[in-house]
């Protein structure tokens, strides 16, 4: 625009001052030389894009019409020609020779004109060194615009671009949905997410990098008539594509296909036919890309929970085997014997009936533990339900010579129950610490309440357990007593879990242990 402006303005200008100066003063030789020689070189300063060898006679003009003119004023006009050479990107040498030679022209022809004198003399050696100082102060001056231009074009690439892709970052893709809507394009957008690129990133920052550049890459490849592609977040990214026929459902066969070396979930929002404006295209790609996330993460966990739901199946049918199995090949034992006692199993007949009562109870505590659900449920106080807990387990406690020591809250907790599941999960954890204690102690009961949840502690004085005790305790057929089934505790977390609840341990050898029975409160 400066430029611009000393071509067609100041040129002109000083050309014009000159000839009626050097005309009005009668410095000028020839007035029709003057006049010409100004005219020719402004217009070949005007026409020099269209007619590109009207630069090489430009100096040429200037030193006729400087010696035309016989004024000194048309240093201003070499002084132009030489910044037109800085500007132009010629190397420094050769402007720096071309600027000496300007101004050694010049000198020449205002020494024509002049006296000779020492005053003359020391001016034209000042021209030369002041041509020097103006072509180094503006090699220095547009070098320093260059660098600036340089920054802040880096500057503006950073702001809207990926560093480690060369992609759009966000901030650039929403700018260029809001350009191509400005310029009314029809477009698609399609959001891409890569699920399992964050195990990548996870185990090595730096092949997550690398895995980055290749999808960049990739997808360069595949889409090359986007219009814009861009790494907005992550593992995320969005490709601006030209609407075209059939051009979601070949997309769609194209990422299902696995062509980019992952599992991608991907969405798609059209523009205008869907959204109007870059807010409403950007919400539906993005509220679409989430349900298509969600059905996939549905999917994979009812997979993870069939997969485990048949593994413990097989768990529990091996553990199940095992324990019938033992008490059948007692069984078996003793009728073996008896064929050879004429049938006679009166000796026996008693082990006989206790492996018999074993099994059967064996069967009702898995059928217990295989229910699917529990019934039944309305809003109880926890502390009458722990009322009747200890009611029943009172006698047994005194039979033992264990003391029971109940702590209640001030306030009253409800919670939404199948009571008699509650009771027997209860019961069940204080006969546990009953049945830990080798020597009379205290078990201690407290009811407690943590934000929403109502606490139930059954914490017992007994020998306590090791680490590895506690991580299998839960498990199916678990079990440290002589006569136990292993399903006890089992079936009590089981009736926690239905319940909304949980139900944990914490124990340490020689320090007891205290379960914590965890249950949502409800308001009556």
């Amino acid at each position: 625009m400066v430029i611009q402006i000393i071509k067609h303005i100041g040129i002109p200008f000083i050309c014009c001052l000159t000839m009626v100066s050097s005309i009005a003063m009668g410095n000028a030789p020839n007035i029709t030389a003057v006049i010409l020689l100004g005219c020719a070189f402004y217009l070949s300063i005007a026409f020099e894009r269209k007619l590109p060898f009207l630069t090489n006679i430009q100096f040429i003009l200037l030193a006729l019409f400087h010696w035309s003119s016989h004024l000194n004023w048309c240093l201003m006009l070499y002084y132009i020609l030489i910044a037109f050479s800085i500007q132009s990107g010629q190397k420094y040498a050769f402007t720096i020779q071309k600027a000496l030679m300007y101004i050694g022209i010049y000198t020449i022809i205002r020494l024509s004109y002049v006296p000779f004198t020492t005053y003359n003399l020391v001016v034209s050696i000042y021209d030369i060194a002041s041509a020097i100082l103006f072509v180094l102060l503006l090699q220095y001056v547009l070098r320093s615009e260059s660098e600036k231009k340089r920054l802040r074009e880096e500057n503006d690439y950073l702001t809207t671009h990926d560093p480690l892709t060369g992609l759009l970052n966000y901030e650039g893709y929403v700018t260029t949905i809001e350009s191509l809507m400005i310029k009314r394009y029809n477009f698609v957008l399609v959001l891409l997410d890569f699920q399992d690129f964050k195990s990548v990133n996870y185990e090595n920052i730096h092949n997550g990098n690398e895995t980055l550049n290749q999808i960049a890459l990739l997808l360069g490849s595949i889409f090359y008539d986007s219009y814009a592609m861009s790494r907005y977040a992550g593992d995320r990214f969005a490709l601006i594509l030209p609407e075209k026929e059939n051009l979601i459902s070949n997309i769609s066969e194209s990422l299902d296909s696995n062509i980019l070396g992952f599992q991608v979930t991907y969405s798609f929002a059209q523009h205008p036919l869907e959204a109007s404006t870059k807010e409403e295209l950007i919400s539906l790609a993005e509220e679409r890309l989430f349900r298509s996330k969600r059905e996939i993460w549905l999917k994979r966990e009812e997979h993870l929970f069939r997969s485990e739901k048949m593994k413990m199946i097989g768990e529990l049918a091996a553990g199940m085997a095992h324990e019938i199995r033992n008490p059948l090949t007692t069984i078996k034992g003793f009728m073996q014997i008896a064929t050879k006692s004429q049938y006679n199993i009166q000796p026996w007949h008693e082990l006989i009936m206790n492996e018999i009562r074993r099994m059967n109870e064996l069967t009702a505590e898995f059928l217990q533990f295989s229910k699917p659900h529990i019934s039944n449920m309305k809003p109880e106080s926890i502390t009458q339900c722990l009322d009747r807990v200890l009611s029943l387990a009172e006698s047994d406690a005194l039979y033992r010579g264990h003391t029971i020591i109940f702590e209640d809250t001030e306030e009253a907790l409800y919670i939404f129950i199948d009571r008699d599941k509650i009771v027997q999960v209860l019961l069940n954890l204080i006969q546990n610490a009953f049945e830990a204690m080798t020597h009379p102690g205290d078990v201690h009961v407290r009811i407690k309440q943590e934000n929403e949840l109502a606490i139930i502690e059954i914490e017992d004085s007994g020998e306590g357990m090791s680490e590895s005790e506690m991580e299998q305790i839960f498990n199916p057929f678990y079990t440290t007593k002589e006569n136990g089934t292993g399903l006890g505790l089992s079936i009590c977390q089981k009736i926690a879990v239905d319940h909304g609840g949980a139900l944990e341990v914490k124990s340490a050898i020689g320090q007891g242990s205290v379960f914590s029975f965890k249950l949502p409160t409800v308001e009556v």
